[in-house]
């Protein structure tokens, strides 16, 4: 899959040992694949880690909704805004 983003990013083949600890980190689990909006931040290794952290935070760790409702709000609020993110 291409980067469907305008900014420039460094690429996993690119990544020096702090940012390739960050994004086998910050790998969806399941298809194991780096997303685009995360990898948007792979210039400023500081700001990916304090993104993953938040959204780690807002998406698993809250309690309340089931992890698939807060998917699907997401996704939703996603399409709403036409990002393709």
């Amino acid at each position: 899959m291409t980067d469907p983003a305008w900014i420039e990013t460094v690429s996993e083949a690119d990544a020096d040992d702090e940012l390739g600890e960050l994004y086998a980190r910050v790998r969806e689990p399941v298809s194991e694949q780096l997303d685009h909006v995360l990898m948007a931040h792979s210039l400023h290794p500081a700001g990916l880690r304090a993104h993953f952290d938040l959204y780690t935070a807002v998406m698993r760790a809250t309690a309340g909704l089931r992890g698939a409702d807060r998917e699907m709000i997401a996704l939703v609020v996603s399409q709403l805004n036409a990002c393709h993110y």
